[in-house]
């Protein structure tokens, strides 16, 4: 398993949060989330394995939000 920490802007709201989380749980490999929407942050956990990087960014980029 490896951890990444992605800064995701656009996220105003604890609905936001969700939105985000679900994304990322949704995505094959992906064992846990952990999202903070007044730091812009957050953290996956996932097998490289089964996801890359980038299927994680457009998971979050697929629901309106950014990657920086």
């Amino acid at each position: 398993m490896e951890k990444v920490s992605l800064k995701v802007v656009g996220m105003t709201c604890s609905h936001c949060e969700e939105a985000v989380k679900n994304a990322l749980m949704s995505v094959d490999g992906v064992a846990s989330v952990s999202v903070a929407f007044h730091d812009e942050q957050v953290e996956v956990e996932y097998d490289p394995e089964k996801a890359a990087k980038e299927n994680l960014i457009n998971a979050v980029e697929d629901q309106g939000y950014g990657v920086a």
